[in-house]
């Protein structure tokens, strides 16, 4: 499977039976590109409730034509958390969007929840709000990243930093059947990040983890053992295992590295003549190339662990990084991945 074939621009979404709730208040810039994003993934056959305040919604969809024959919705709520708060505000604030995007999704009347805001406090509404899948401590922020024929899957990209090996446990379970459920890989392979490939390298939490993931190899859980920086972008296992704190230093890191990189490209190809011929040659694969490494491409990343569907965006997000959000909280919902997760756990061992 290439890196193409799972992003949400890639294929036909097909209509959900319950609208993606979307908390349309949150991130860098506001309604405007979540209302363009969800007018994008309405117009794809997925459902939309706009979760925000309701006047500058309206507002804002009123300057897309044909929006009034849309699937969309427009559910009020006149608070949100801002960027600069603390996390643990959501509590307090039952009429912030994200924590009525949450109540909607905790109700059954969305199939699932995206923002594109405070990403801690995203997580915190979920936690508070829909519980955990039951057997996990703690749930974990699953994302990809483009590598050699396709894409690995990286957690945890930001919700822990501090863990215990139990956690990566839970987790390469959880991750093994997302992508079984997601991207039919059958029998996923798991790596853990460490400083070297032999089992007694990295610090005590890899060391300890890798032990118990050694007992689970076969049993759930498809262990190729250590795999270091480099593997994880030369594809060499399906997953990549590591807490919170390094995992989204690496994310970050590959995101800034990508942006370098191209502009390294557009300064050359552009330096003279000769050059921007063959930048004009080579215009269509550097394209294709700029797309897969692209985070909007993918959307949003899914927040595994908790009772129901919740995915976590960059806050700078574009309504193309909005709308393929939606698109795949649309496929995580008609691929029924929570109940799926939950029965496919507590089938495995403790």
């Amino acid at each position: 499977m290439t890196a193409d074939s799972m992003t949400a621009d890639a294929g036909q979404t097909p209509l959900s039976t319950l609208p993606v709730a979307l908390d349309a208040s949150g991130g860098d810039h506001g309604a405007p590109p979540n209302v363009d994003g969800a007018v994008q993934a309405a117009r794809a056959g997925v459902p939309v409730l706009l979760v925000g305040d309701r006047v500058k919604l309206h507002a804002e969809l009123g300057k897309h034509a044909g929006s009034s024959s849309l699937p969309l919705e427009v559910v009020d709520a006149p608070d949100v958390i801002g960027m600069d708060e603390h996390a643990t505000d959501v509590r307090g604030r039952p009429q912030a969007s994200i924590n009525v995007c949450m109540k909607l999704v905790k109700e059954g009347k969305a199939a699932a929840a995206v923002s594109m805001g405070h990403s801690g406090a995203t997580m915190t509404a979920a936690l508070f709000t829909l519980g955990r899948v039951r057997g996990v401590d703690r749930p974990a922020i699953l994302t990809h990243l483009p590598a050699q024929g396709g894409f690995t899957t990286l957690l945890d990209a930001g919700a822990n930093t501090d863990v215990r090996p139990t956690y990566l446990v839970q987790w390469a379970r959880l991750a093994s059947v997302y992508l079984k459920v997601l991207e039919d890989r059958e029998n996923p392979s798991v790596g853990l990040l460490s400083i070297g490939e032999e089992d007694h390298k990295g610090s005590g939490l890899v060391v300890e983890t890798n032990a118990l993931l050694r007992e689970l190899h076969g049993k759930g859980v498809n262990f190729y053992g250590n795999v270091e920086g480099r593997d994880v972008f030369k594809g060499t296992t399906d997953i990549v295992l590591t807490d919170g704190f390094t995992g989204n230093v690496v994310l970050k890191l590959a995101e800034g590295e990508a942006k370098v990189l191209f502009g390294w490209v557009k300064e050359a190809l552009n330096s003279n003549l000769k050059s921007k011929l063959g930048g004009l040659l080579a215009r269509d694969a550097l394209r294709g190339l700029a797309e897969r490494m692209d985070p909007s491409t993918y959307g949003a990343s899914l927040l595994v662990g908790v009772r129901g569907l919740a995915f976590i965006g960059h806050g700078s997000a574009d309504a193309r990084a909005v709308k393929n959000a939606l698109l795949r909280a649309a496929r995580a919902h008609e691929g029924h991945l929570i109940p799926r997760l939950e029965a496919a756990f507590q089938e495995q061992p403790k």
